[in-house]
């Protein structure tokens, strides 16, 4: 194996450790600051969905929030539950039902968001904005290709 082979590889394994780690501190620090507002984070990524997306079928939103089907029903229960979201019938396909915010979840969600969103902000101040920038565009790039390998 050539040097440069070796090299690489040292490389890549450093990165992925460093990505993991990284990853790891990050999401730590937001469910911290989810968890203020007594919501675990799949109740917050579904809020979060329907708040900024608008209805969403219960089928699609688990694809959207990186979910299980079998576990999307539950905390859809659970989140209509606390009278933060309702399910809708789709009147053109029965089969089709939507989850939507109340008024009590969109109000929920107009007081926690602008917090959050400072409270990312200062999770992720550890880069200038330039930097924030460049990592998008080369972490979408590592994942891109990782995703053409499938």
């Amino acid at each position: 194996m050539a040097k440069t082979d070796e090299y690489d590889i040292d490389l890549s394994l450093k990165l992925f450790v460093v990505l993991t780690r990284a990853l790891q501190s990050v999401e730590k620090q937001v469910v911290r600051d989810i968890k203020k507002h007594q919501l675990n984070l799949t109740e917050f990524a579904v809020l979060e969905l329907l708040y900024h997306k608008g209805d969403q079928p219960i089928q699609k939103i688990g694809q959207k929030v990186l979910l299980a089907s079998s576990s999307i029903t539950y905390v859809i229960d659970k989140l209509e539950q606390k009278k933060w979201l309702i399910r809708k019938t789709n009147a053109e396909d029965r089969r089709v039902t939507f989850a939507s915010l109340t008024s009590e979840g969109k109000m929920l969600m107009d007081g926690i968001f602008p917090e959050h969103s400072q409270a990312i902000c200062r999770i992720m101040g550890g880069l200038t904005p330039k930097e924030k920038e460049e990592m998008i565009v080369q972490l979408k790039k590592l994942g891109y290709h990782a995703e053409k390998m499938v």
